[in-house]
């Protein structure tokens, strides 16, 4: 027997106001969930060293990735290993159309279809990496759509080996194992600030919208969303090609940033150390995706100044080389041992703080108010 949704969502799914405040709700809620990103930003910004500054800058890169791979991979319960291509399409396509032409000159003069001659405003660049990584994310989003589970995992782990290995194999485009020099450094840590803080609010709109309140029943209960008439191989295919768009962005602003890059940078170490914080924060959020990016890339801050070696009650201890991938894997195996919801839980920031100050009894379980309100959003 079916189980009746709650009223509140009856009345979004039936009036055109109802889906208006459940844009603004959702809103709202993104902003509360980077607030404190901004305030940490803030601190650093006042307080602390150029260095810190600059740790932070990449720390929040790591965050708009994380957010992008939450996008899938908590909405369609997939493990996706295929975020880092993105990022490394984003990134190239930026450095082969911003690059000046007197540095292409010198990294890529034998490159195809003229592009060693083609120079355009960053912007412009950006724009057009970012249509380049939406075209990719369609064509490989036909496949994967189709696919789930552990298939669909090993198709987007595919899709990475594929990347990197056309990243280093066509020397005349992407420079092969070489680093990728003469980007412009146009994006600062204010900008990082802001397309972060739009990253979080574009997931959390999609989290909180009928197409991800759909695509986590049909995770959940693949049978029972078919009979209700969910599309989930369209529902994983726009997940998918949002996700790839916001890991895209991030490296346009990684390459903008540092204005140097290389292959080594997109692979598998950007893979697990991104998948760690997302599962250390709890991949079912958000409020997860944040949270895991703060707490590990403070925990691998200090992981590293013990790697060089440190003294302690004036004994040198020696480099302990190779420890930071070692607490990669402690982390993501002690948090789905012992904590498989992360450390964020089921609930997003502004759902905990409504649920600390409410007066009402708790809300149900999220898992099965997912597949109540999606009866009523078909």
């Amino acid at each position: 027997m079916a189980t009746e949704a709650p009223a509140a969502v009856r009345q979004q799914a039936r009036t055109p106001s109802g889906s208006g405040r459940s844009l603004a709700r959702a809103t709202l809620g993104g902003i509360v969930i980077a607030l404190p990103v901004l305030v940490l930003a803030a601190v650093i910004l006042w307080f602390a060293p150029t260095y810190y500054v600059r740790l932070a800058t990449v720390a929040l890169v790591n965050l708009i990735i994380v957010v992008g791979l939450q996008t899938f991979m908590g909405n369609s319960n997939t493990a996706h290993l295929g975020h880092s291509a993105f990022v490394a399409i984003g990134a190239y396509a930026v450095a082969i159309l911003a690059t000046p032409l007197n540095m292409k000159k010198l990294s890529i003069p034998d490159a195809p279809f003229g592009l060693s001659h083609v120079v355009l405003d960053p912007v412009v660049a950006g724009a057009v990496a970012l249509l380049v990584v939406g075209v990719l994310a369609a064509v490989t989003g036909r496949i994967i759509a189709r696919l789930s589970g552990i298939a669909a995992t090993i198709v987007s782990l595919a899709f990475l080996i594929v990347t990197h290995s056309t990243i280093l194999n066509w020397t005349d485009l992407f420079k092969g194992n070489q680093g990728f020099f003469g980007i412009p450094r146009v994006v600062d840590i204010y900008w990082m600030l802001a397309f972060a803080t739009l990253s979080i609010v574009a997931a959390r709109i999609f989290k909180d919208s009928k197409y991800g309140l759909q695509l986590r029943a049909s995770a959940q209960s693949p049978q029972a969303a078919a009979a209700f008439g969910v599309n989930a191989k369209g529902l994983r295919f726009g997940a998918w090609i949002l996700s790839g768009l916001i890991c895209g962005l991030a490296g346009i602003l990684y390459a903008y940033f540092v204005g140097t890059i290389s292959p080594r940078v997109f692979y598998f170490h950007q893979v697990m150390m991104t998948l760690a914080m997302l599962i250390l924060g709890g991949m079912g959020t958000v409020t997860g995706a944040v949270t895991g990016v703060i707490a590990l890339s403070v925990l691998l801050e200090f992981i590293r100044g013990i790697e060089s070696g440190v003294t302690v009650a004036g004994i040198q201890l020696p480099q302990v080389l190779g420890l930071s991938g070692v607490a990669l894997g402690a982390v993501i195996v002690l948090s789905m041992a012992f904590r498989p919801d992360g450390i964020a839980g089921r609930y997003e920031l502004d759902e905990q703080i409504a649920r600390l100050f409410s007066r009402r009894p708790p809300a149900s379980d999220p898992s099965t108010a997912t597949v109540e309100a999606s009866r009523e959003l078909l």
